[in-house]
């Protein structure tokens, strides 16, 4: 069994046995465009300080995914592809860059939890991303907002004395 399999199984094992989980699947996944990104997005989820994302709509077209929904399970990964934690989508909109609020870039739980820091490091973001798939940055991309809830973070075995 690999790590992310072992870790769903360690999480269904904390639940009851009539859990919907036990009926649910997962994706796993990195958050960000990088390693570095992936480990500091996936620090702040598991630390509970980040409870909503974002991505560009045209990335998921691009991509020929379906857009995520309420109730999608997701084991976040680390810059190493690691499982940090498991979190549940509990809203997801569409809205424009230029719509998004000062409620929402504090759901993101980066930087100063501040509209202009999440401005300025999603211009970055996705002036750096959308190129690969032959768009350009502007304030009114849309958008594709979630917000989800930490359901499971195991704990490190503390050693022994």
């Amino acid at each position: 069994m690999n790590p992310i399999e072992e870790y769903w199984s360690a999480f269904l094992a904390t639940q009851p046995v009539d859990s919907h989980y036990h009926q649910k699947s997962y994706v796993a996944e990195g958050f960000g465009d990088g390693g570095d990104l992936a480990d500091e997005l996936g620090g702040l989820i598991a630390s509970g300080i980040k409870t909503g994302t974002c991505s560009s709509l045209w990335e998921w077209q691009a991509e020929g995914n379906p857009i995520p929904e309420v109730g999608l399970v997701t084991i976040v990964l680390d810059g190493k592809g690691q499982p940090l934690c498991i979190i549940e989508t509990t809203e997801v909109t569409q809205r424009r860059f230029d719509e998004v609020d000062t409620d929402f870039a504090r759901a993101e739980g980066e930087g100063d939890f501040s509209l202009d820091y999440w401005r300025n490091a999603h211009k970055n973001f996705f002036s750096r991303t959308l190129p690969k798939i032959g768009r350009q940055f502007s304030t009114d991309i849309p958008l594709v907002c979630e917000r989800f809830k930490l359901i499971h973070k195991q704990c490190a075995a503390s050693p022994t004395s």
